[in-house]
């Protein structure tokens, strides 16, 4: 299948690694051209230079006012265009609702729900027919994840933004999808397993509940996310779709 997906131009946020950086990765291989960011310069350089030259580093922090418009403003000045983006940041701060601090609520805020939010909004008023806005959530999205608590308040809202932004920017030709990762074997995953006592047995345990008996691999996410935001998909709007091996049992 062709997704449509050569020459047009994305930026992916927290493409340094893990499911950003799959992402990135995939809609290169099929012809995309990416920006991709981090908050760690050599880290952005680095991913940047290992995508190649359809490929742009910016270190920027998603909870700094000025950066939507610098990504906006990046991608039109180096590839001409902009069409959609993909907007992934790191987990917050875990613990449960006793551990975690004002501080830490704010900081994941500004970060994951405030930062994330921002950046829609500069780029649904960038887009036009054809466009696309794509947000990295969570399984928490459904149900609580234990001592993920700051992820269990702030994933939902941005669920429920981007119906919101789905209904009101659909008339324009603008689409809206939310991934829901869970169990995907990347560095987040990796240590949060090891803040059991045992990662081993952590791990096994979470697979034993995939019906697929395994985790994720992030190309395998990053694959989706490339089609979700290809013209390929161009009737799917709207959609917080799961990328789990089918752990959630949920229709």
């Amino acid at each position: 299948m062709d997704l449509g997906l050569k020459d047009r131009v994305y930026v992916v946020t927290g493409a340094t690694r893990g499911l950003g950086h799959a992402t990135a990765r995939a809609l290169v291989d099929e012809g995309a051209k990416v920006v991709v960011t981090g908050r760690d310069e050599a880290g952005v350089a680095e991913a940047a230079a290992a995508l190649g030259p359809q490929a742009v580093g910016l270190a920027a922090d998603n909870a700094d006012p000025g950066t939507a418009e610098r990504l906006v403003t990046a991608a039109r000045e180096r590839f001409g265009r902009f069409d959609g983006v993909l907007i992934s940041v790191g987990g917050p701060t875990p613990g449960y609702v006793a551990d975690n601090t004002d501080e830490q609520w704010r900081a994941a805020f500004e970060s994951v729900f405030l930062g994330a939010t921002r950046l829609a909004r500069a780029a649904a008023a960038e887009l036009g027919e054809g466009g696309v806005i794509g947000f990295v959530l969570s399984a928490s999205v459904h149900e609580p994840i234990p001592g993920l608590t700051i992820s269990n308040g702030l994933r939902p809202g941005l669920a429920g933004f981007a119906k919101s932004l789905a209904d009101e920017l659909g008339p324009r030709g603008v689409r809206v999808v939310g991934l829901l990762p869970a169990r995907i074997d990347t560095d987040r995953v990796r240590e949060l397993d090891a803040l059991s006592a045992d990662p081993e047995a952590t791990r096994a345990g979470h697979e034993a509940k995939i019906p697929l008996r395994r985790y994720g691999t992030p190309e395998e996410f990053g694959r989706v996310a490339a089609f979700t935001l290809s013209p390929a998909a161009s009737y799917l709007t709207g959609i917080m779709l799961p990328v789990d091996g089918g752990a959630r049992h949920g229709f």
